[in-house]
């Protein structure tokens, strides 16, 4: 149960009269009723309030569940207070319009954005002035009444705090519900936020994007009353009960981050395992990896010297402080760019037109895919100059160097592209499971997002990914052990589901 449907049950077990226990020597909510509305009549008599239309009685098929003997089921009007405001039918409405808002800070203006979950929010300040406030006194709002908001999320109730601000008024998308002094207004502050009010709500709310309800349905509403006496033990029970659930809520919390993260770290630790060479035996007729460096090696230096890929720079020899953790004695710690082509897009922004080729950003590259969905195009020329640097082809791996860091994913497609800081991967000779490789990556750059330069943006250079290691073992070794990577790791995915 989440801290949400917790909090939701106390208060439905509080509406249906099971949080306390009734007392039969609390005045029946009857009685309670019948002086609210004989104060009324009187008020009404007397000049000193607005009759209000009335309502029709409450029939079997509204009331959602059974409540105590002693309460009574009443709408939302009946138990207002019912002040007269000047041009107002009511305690309800509001009639704020938009030449009142103004940059004087004189009166607040209660906003949906101050409606919180769990009470008034100090957001988005806005302000209206004194002067207008004589022709809005409608929508005039004091501390210890309640506002209602009329749309996302309608229905959501706050108490209108004792604050620093010397007046209120009410915007228009929320109703202002002045409760009966009869009445005990914490308890109808919590009756108004529970599914009791709320299910009516959203029975009745209109709109596809902006769903809102009305003050005509939001007066007729029903809410189960209590005795006095009791709506203040249930208020009391409910006090004590929340700061438990905050509590619940925290521990949820933590239990909730521990299982969104437990998927990754143990995949996380299924490469390390595997990159330290212990997910798979080593075979003792596999071809040593220092063999396989010295074919790619050779490769490399007969396609430099046909101008197909450019002559690297030396990188320095490899030492023992350098080596993350230990390997097979088959294996070898080799550099990037040692048995692979390590190249980089553009970084500079060419002109983008309307149809092209597609250029490839970080932000087109998550989750192992390339998406070309929400593309930026360049002209055939931009890419041409562009490709003569990198030339990006099916089986490649490329990853974002600059800002989301990583996300390393093997080019799956022969689809034309350019790239724009993003790092390529080229084999050599085939020497090299790139799925390998690509799994090494995914262990590679937490490293370079630690390491990382730049202070706005941070970035990952060519050069350091050029001399970053990278363990090698045995080409028929590195094909078990992407084999058994990837069936680790659905076993892992479907523990998840």
């Amino acid at each position: 149960m989440t801290p949400e449907q917790l909090r939701a049950s106390i208060l439905q077990y509080a509406m249906e009269g099971k949080l306390v226990k009734q007392d039969p020597n609390d005045e029946p909510a009857s009685e309670l009723i019948q002086k609210i509305k004989s104060q009324r009549t009187r008020l009404a008599k007397e000049s000193k309030i607005k009759k209000s239309k009335k309502l029709p009685l409450i029939t079997d098929d509204e009331k959602p569940f059974d409540i105590p003997d002693n309460w009574e089921w009443a709408r939302l009007n009946d138990l207002s207070e019912n002040v007269q405001y000047p041009f107002a039918d009511g305690p309800f409405g509001s009639n704020l319009k938009k030449e009142h808002y103004t940059d004087k800070k004189e009166v607040r203006i209660i906003q949906l954005s101050n409606i919180g979950e769990r009470g008034w929010r100090d957001a988005n300040h806005r302000y209206t002035t004194f002067e207008h406030l004589k022709d809005i006194k409608r929508s005039e709002v004091e501390a210890g009444d309640i506002v209602i908001a009329k749309m996302m999320p309608a229905g959501r109730a706050i108490i209108v705090p004792q604050h620093l601000e010397k007046k209120f008024v009410l915007s228009s998308d929320a109703v202002k519900f002045v409760p009966n002094k009869l009445l005990y207004k914490d308890f109808l502050y919590f009756a108004i936020n529970s599914s009791v009010f709320k299910s009516q709500v959203d029975a009745e709310v209109q709109g596809i994007t902006r769903k809102r309800t009305s003050l005509t349905k939001v007066k007729k509403y029903i809410l189960p009353i209590p005795p006095l006496e009791e709506q203040k033990r249930i208020v009391a029970k409910i006090k004590k009960l929340m700061p438990l659930v905050d509590e619940y809520a925290e521990s949820y919390n933590r239990l909730q981050k521990i299982d969104n993260e437990f998927e990754d770290k143990l995949k996380q630790s299924v490469l390390q395992y595997a990159m330290e060479g212990k997910l798979v035996k080593q075979n003792s007729i596999d071809e040593p990896a220092s063999e396989l460096i010295k074919k790619i090696e050779n490769e490399k230096a007969e396609l430099v010297k046909e101008g197909k890929i450019k002559k690297s720079k030396k990188l320095p020899a490899i030492t023992d402080d350098e080596k993350p953790f230990d390997i097979p004695d088959s294996w070898e710690w080799v550099r990037l760019d040692t048995v692979l082509d390590v190249r980089d897009g553009t970084h500079d922004t060419p002109k983008y037109v309307k149809n092209g080729i597609p250029l490839i950003t970080s932000k087109n590259i998550s989750n192992g895919h390339l998406d070309f969905s929400n593309i930026k195009y360049i002209s055939e020329k931009d890419f041409t100059e562009i490709n003569k640097r990198s030339n990006v082809e099916k089986g490649d791996i490329i990853f974002a160097m600059i800002g989301s860091i990583g996300n390393p994913v093997i080019v799956d497609t022969d689809r034309k592209f350019g790239i724009k800081n993003v790092a390529l991967l080229k084999n050599i000779n085939h020497s090299l499971d790139m799925n390998f490789v690509l799994h090494y990556l995914y262990l590679l750059e937490n490293l370079w997002i630690k390491n990382a330069s730049g202070a706005v943006q941070k970035f990952i250079s060519l050069k350091k990914i050029r001399s970053s290691l990278i363990p090698f073992p045995p080409l028929e070794e590195q094909r078990r052990i992407v084999e058994k990577v990837e069936e680790l790791q659905s076993s892992i995915s479907n523990l998840s589901k």
